[in-house]
Parts: structure tokens; sequence; C-alpha cells
């Protein structure tokens, strides 16, 4: 009986961090689905309920180069400059996501593909990475910066 114990010890002390980070996958597996649902909707306000509303914080896009506002200044940004430059847009995240996460703090990484019309009928397609540090505030994962990048070639 004292061995059967030792091996049930033995197995939740290798098998349970393994599914802790196996429910933590899919968390985020969850919530990269939901991030790339609400930018595909080309309203940002939809995808609001993921960053961290903090106004400092930084942002690197394909294009500006940087935001240095925090999200109001990534939302606004892309409602006056960006949407409004397509009838339609369509991110897809690719099946690479990996999740390392530390404590409160966690990093997402992943590619994925775009296919967009801008409004004057012009296809755009392309893959790209994308980077996301998340932080757990109040109980919720919340960005509080990412990268997305376009390969040169």
């Amino acid at each position: 009986m004292k061995r059967l114990l030792v091996v049930f010890l033995v197995i939740g002390i290798v098998c349970l961090p393994a599914l802790a980070q196996k429910k933590s996958g899919d968390d985020f597996n969850d919530l990269i689905k939901r991030y790339y649902a609400a930018w595909n909707t080309l309203n940002p306000d939809n995808a609001s309920f993921l960053y961290a509303q903090d106004a400092d914080l930084i942002f690197f896009d394909i294009a500006p180069l940087k935001y240095s506002g925090g999200w109001p200044e990534y939302r606004d940004n892309f409602k006056k400059n960006v949407a409004p430059g397509f009838s339609s847009l369509k991110l897809t995240p690719n099946n690479d996501v990996r999740v390392t996460r530390r404590g409160n703090m966690a990093l997402t990484t992943l590619t994925f593909h775009l296919s967009a019309k801008q409004k004057d009928g012009t296809a755009l397609e392309f893959d790209a990475r994308h980077t996301i540090v998340w932080e757990k505030r109040s109980g919720q994962w919340l960005i509080i910066h990412e990268h997305v990048s376009k390969p040169l070639f």
C-alpha cells in the first residue's frame, strides 16, 4: 500500500505541472482566437477588452513603427488611418501558438496569415509574426505589449 501511495505521489508531482501548462495553453489559445476574431471586424473597440489601459504602454505594429501612447493611441490610429482603407480583413492565426508563462506574466508567440481587400479593390496577402506580452490583472489576462512584424522577403 505504501508503494502504491508513493507511485501516485510521484505521478502527481510529474504530471500535474504538465496538465497545468496544458490548461494554461488552452486558455491562451482561446484568447488568441478571440483576439483575431475581434480584429477581423475592423473595429478595434471589439478588441479593447484584451488590452491593459495604461497610457504608457508601447505597441509595435507593421506600420507605423511604434505606438507609445498606450491602447488609446493604438485604437485611435487604427480607426482613423488603417480601417478606412480596407473593405475586408481576415487575420488567421496559424497552429504554432507557444506560451511561456511565469507567474502573472505570459508571452505568446505565433505566426498568422493576413488576407485583406483594400477599398480600391487591391488584394493584400502575407504571412507575419506576432508576439504578445500578457499580464494577469484581477484574474484577467491583458495585453501590455505586442509586436507584429512581416518578413521582408
